[in-house]
């Protein structure tokens, strides 16, 4: 409240009155800054996009600079990747141009996303363009002039007043730094009731990398399309049509470290071809990324017992540390009932599950989209939420603990409280009795394990 009207109210109304208007006014202020998700859209690139087996060979074959070894080392990757058969790329590339995209290649990639995601959210939360506030579109790869977010402010009409914000660079953790954004710019305008439309997506179309850098190849075998667009409000208006409600957000960057900061980079190869490297140390940064941000986020989280459990075993710690080496063991689920995790890679997955004494139920969701999905950047987090709806496990009362990791390296996460019916299958509804697979094996190994069998100098796949 600013001064003036505070004087006001102090000198105009009986003490007893202004203190009643002063308590009114600040619990009022706290009802609008919260943050709730009406609800949010995964968006399903055509079935024509697929990427199969088949395609996945057509387009590793078709680079002539790959020799047998790399193609041996590709069929290594790609089998290991956790990718499935019915994952989604970007047009060029089927029509074997990954080699020469143009720029309008990456926005009518965009606008398929924008128009197979936003406009059904709308439809769902029967808002309209014009009822957005704030607006945050995070693509990290493709920054075109206007900004992707005019893009999408024009393409739908939306108000000339709104809050319009283009995050770019940010990686597969972007879709926590735009809810972060959308939740400040919530609370600057408290009491006022805020409706933001947080967009989330990449670019591939000008990324495919054609190089024959090992440490460039994982990005093609991991990276896929996909996107997700969510609506959240500060209005408690709309508490009982929300889903969840946001409780503490929390982010984390080590980028001073020299090997988080490279451990995903994008570069050029020394044929001059442009692509993400990413690294072996890249599981332990995302370890000590998350350690970082569980600094901040498990006092907030956890119950009082287990404080005060993983207090004792951390002075124990310091008075053994001479005799023997103790490791803390951390109980996530003790605050929280479930663990959307960003699916950035098995190596990533398996790194936390096993750092933290999870279940193979926990981590289900991640593996799962990965498989389904690959590694949609930042939007992946979705598909993980959706799963876990789709599958009927998020109850009224449940929290959810939202973990993203992105170049930087950054750990971003958020704790959701489950408040509203959540049983859409969403964006898995035509596959989700298939899941979990009994074999999530990929087909690429079984048929093209011939070029494991064939010499060198045997060797002419053209």
């Amino acid at each position: 409240m600013e001064l003036t009207p505070l004087l006001a109210v102090m000198l105009v109304l009986p003490p007893t009155f202004a203190v009643f208007y002063l308590a009114w006014t600040a619990a009022s202020r706290r009802r609008r800054s919260r943050c709730y998700l009406l609800d949010y859209v995964c968006y399903k690139p055509a079935d024509e996009l697929t990427v199969t087996t088949e395609l996945a060979s057509a387009i590793v074959q078709r680079n002539r600079r790959l020799g047998l070894p790399e193609l041996r080392f590709l069929l290594r990757l790609i089998s290991r990747a956790g990718l499935g058969d019915r994952t989604y790329g970007p047009r060029n590339i089927f029509e074997g141009r990954e080699e020469c995209a143009a720029q309008q290649d990456a926005v009518d990639e965009m606008d398929a996303c924008f128009d197979g995601a936003v406009p059904e959210l709308f439809a769902r939360t029967g808002l309209r363009p014009r009822d957005v506030d704030v607006l945050v579109v995070n693509v990290s790869g493709f920054f075109p002039e206007p900004c992707l977010a005019s893009r999408v402010v024009r393409r739908y009409g939306m108000r000339e007043d709104v809050a319009a914000y283009n995050l770019s660079g940010m990686g597969c953790s972007a879709t926590l730094v735009a809810v972060d954004i959308a939740q400040n710019a919530m609370r600057a305008r408290s009491p006022r009731p805020v409706v933001a439309l947080v967009v989330s997506t990449e670019s591939l179309a000008p990324h495919w990398y054609v190089g024959k850098e090992r440490t460039m190849m994982l990005a093609q075998c991991l990276f896929r399309s996909g996107g997700a667009a969510v609506l959240l409000t500060s209005d408690p208006a709309h508490r009982g049509r929300a889903k969840m409600e946001l409780g503490r957000l929390v982010r984390a960057t080590t980028a001073a470290s020299d090997d988080a900061y490279s451990c995903i980079l994008q570069r050029e190869d020394d044929d001059g071809f442009v692509g993400a490297s990413i690294g072996k140390a890249l599981p332990k940064a995302a370890l000590r990324a998350f350690a970082a941000n569980l600094q901040r986020l498990l006092p907030r989280v956890l119950p009082a017992m287990e404080i005060a459990r993983l207090t004792a075993d951390l002075a124990r710690q310091k008075l053994l540390q001479r005799v023997q080496r103790v490791k803390l063991k951390i109980n996530l689920k003790a605050g929280v009932d479930h663990l959307c995790l960003h699916a950035g890679g098995i190596a990533v997955i398996d790194a936390v599950k096993k750092s933290f004494g999870l279940e193979e139920h926990d981590v289900e969701p991640s593996r799962m989209t990965l498989h389904r999905w690959g590694n949609t950047s930042a939007s992946s987090v979705w598909y993980v939420l959706s799963y876990m709806e789709a599958k009927g496990r998020l109850k009224r009362g449940d929290k959810v603990l939202m973990v993203t990791f992105g170049s930087g390296f950054k750990c971003n996460s958020c704790v959701w409280e489950v408040t509203g019916d959540m049983a859409d299958k969403g964006v898995w509804a035509d596959c989700i009795d298939a899941y979990p697979p009994e074999n999530t094996a990929n087909s690429y190994m079984e048929k093209f394990s011939w070029i494991n069998d064939v010499a060198d100098d045997e060797f002419s796949p053209f």
